[in-house]
């Protein structure tokens, strides 16, 4: 088997890798069956001279190779036929803008393995970035405090040689004594913004106690979907029943809103659900939220400042809730207008590449490779979107979505 590292092609270009270079050194030496080789790009993190150094290949051209590694959409001109893909397709959820993506694969007669249908055998995921993700948008949400109050000035993650730097500069956030906090979300997203409290040192409080009580140090709560959340028809709280059919639930996340600063939203968001707040909610004087940290990022969806997304050049905007508009953020003046700042980003580990490539290149060894190898518990076929020209069974709901017959 050969496999390649490709360049990642689509603008604007992503710096991370699904294998570091030390990585893609053992491979080559555990996996004496794969040949591993690196395709040249000049917009990764990690350089050339990096792969050059642990005895990878560097190639131009990768029509040779057998399985091709990327990261995020294979631009449809750069699609090799009859090759075996790895990336983060964005169709399965029925994508407008990547529907063509798909068709082309299926006309080239491309194997496309959904990094995100890899999972073990309970349904959970094996392999991603939403750690990371976590991670730098929870940073980047007390970046936008800092800003919106004048009282600190984080460096933007992007510009720090890695994760460590960056936590240096968590030396530098000071908070008011009574300040509240709300996380929302079970998965590594949340996890991860998780240990960005942690390294505040942020006191964790029930939910209960968020609600009722008054502290004298800055408090965090980390909300589950019972926790804001009841039946319509006043039945007890069943985390399964919420999965099944959330329509039937209704959403109390306006009391949290009531007594909280800031939201950090980590999130997954059903489309059947309730929002956690709306926009008339956030005309109420009552709301008292400022500081938006929308990791989860779906657009005009559960939280409903989250209109746009943001960039990571431009990570944050000012949302009027009495004109439902945005703007930039005038730094001089946002504290004293009733503005709520949003961050926003959609595709937050870029800001660390290094970091996030590397603890996706350690499950892809681990969680991913072996299976690559010999698929006997039918991981990679799981993951596995089109083969042989066709959808293959576990897809086959895409039809009317690869046919046209259906409007998203």
């Amino acid at each position: 088997m050969k496999i390649a590292v490709i360049k990642e092609g689509k603008t604007p270009p992503d710096e991370r890798v699904p294998l570091s270079p030390s990585q893609c050194k053992e491979i080559l030496e555990k996996f004496p069956s794969v040949n591993l080789v690196v395709q040249k790009s000049d917009v990764r993190r990690f350089k050339a001279e990096e792969y050059e150094a642990n005895g990878v290949e560097l190639v131009d051209s990768v029509n040779d190779c057998d399985v091709l590694l990327g990261v995020k959409e294979v631009p449809i001109d750069q699609l090799i036929p009859n090759k075996t893909y790895f990336y983060f397709s964005h169709t399965t959820k029925k994508q407008p803008y990547n529907r063509d993506l798909l068709r082309t694969m299926l006309d080239k007669n491309i194997a496309m393995v959904d990094y995100e249908g890899l999972t073990d055998y309970s349904g959970r995921r094996i392999i991603g970035f939403g750690r990371y993700a976590g991670i730098v948008g929870c940073y980047n949400t007390f970046y936008s405090y800092g800003k919106r109050t004048c009282t600190f000035d984080l460096k933007r993650a992007y510009l720090c040689e890695g994760r460590s730097e960056m936590e240096r500069e968590l030396s530098k956030v000071k908070l008011p004594s009574d300040y509240k906090i709300v996380l929302s979300g079970t998965g590594k997203v949340s996890k991860g913004a998780g240990e960005i409290l942690k390294k505040l040192a942020i006191k964790k409080v029930s939910p209960k106690d968020f609600l009722s009580k008054s502290f004298d140090e800055p408090v965090y709560t980390a909300l589950l979907p019972g926790d804001c959340h009841y039946r319509k028809d006043g039945e007890p709280f069943k985390l399964q029943d919420y999965y099944d059919d959330p329509t039937r639930f209704e959403c109390s996340f306006i009391d949290y809103a009531r007594v909280a600063d800031m939201y950090i939203a980590c999130h997954y968001w059903d489309s059947r659900a309730p929002f956690l707040f709306t926009r008339e909610d956030m005309k109420s004087p009552d709301f008292n939220i400022k500081v938006v940290g929308d990791i989860s990022c779906d657009i005009d969806g559960p939280v409903a400042c989250t209109v746009r997304p943001s960039t990571v050049k431009d990570p944050i905007y000012a949302y009027d809730p009495q004109s439902e508009t945005d703007s930039e953020c005038d730094w001089e003046t946002c504290e004293n207008r009733n503005v709520i700042c949003v961050m926003a980003i959609d595709n937050l580990p870029c800001e660390l590449p290094k970091d996030a490539s590397e603890e996706f290149g350690r499950d892809f060894i681990d969680k991913v490779l072996p299976h690559l190898i010999d698929d006997k518990e039918n991981v990679i076929a799981r993951a596995t979107i089109c083969e042989k020209g066709d959808l293959t069974p576990q897809y086959e709901y895409l039809r009317d979505y690869v046919n046209g017959e259906l409007i998203v």
